[in-house]
């Protein structure tokens, strides 16, 4: 080794150490993965005088989520008249892209063992749903999987 090259080489050091010391801070967090949904029951209920099915969804992986994510975000707009709504709100859809339901006031992620949508009794269901929850403070969406819903 030349002198020449000995003495670039102890110039270089010092910039690659600095470069491995900050390099751990300006990494992102890990991306959050897409909710895994699943039917866990079927509940059968009256309301009005009709007869109704609650089609009862948990997501298995909500425990990969913050719980900040279900914070109430009052800086964010309301939910109707809830001022408080939840930063993320969870809305359940067909295969077809058709809105069935959702929920603005989810307050932590184990909330999300309690999504549902509802038809009145002999109304056929949508053979599939799926869920996307919206991070309004991030405008992230995450799209769950196509899940059954027949037991």
């Amino acid at each position: 080794m030349t002198f020449k090259s000995l003495r670039r080489s102890l110039l270089l050091f010092p910039v690659l150490f600095v470069v491995l010391l900050v390099a751990p801070g300006v990494a992102t967090a890990p991306a959050l993965p897409n909710p895994v949904l699943y039917l866990i029951e079927l509940e059968y209920f009256q309301a009005s005088g009709k007869q109704f099915v609650r089609y009862r969804y948990d997501v298995f992986n909500k425990d990969a989520y913050p719980a900040a994510m279900f914070a109430a975000a009052p800086a964010l707009p309301p939910c109707g008249k809830n001022t408080n709504a939840s930063r993320t709100w969870v809305d359940l859809y067909d295969q077809s892209g058709k809105r069935l339901y959702g929920f603005c006031a989810l307050s932590k992620p184990a909330d999300l063992n309690g999504i549902w949508f509802a038809l009145e009794e002999g109304v056929i269901p949508p053979s599939y749903i799926y869920i996307e929850m919206t991070d309004r403070q991030t405008n992230t969406k995450y799209k769950s999987n196509l899940a059954d819903t027949t037991l």
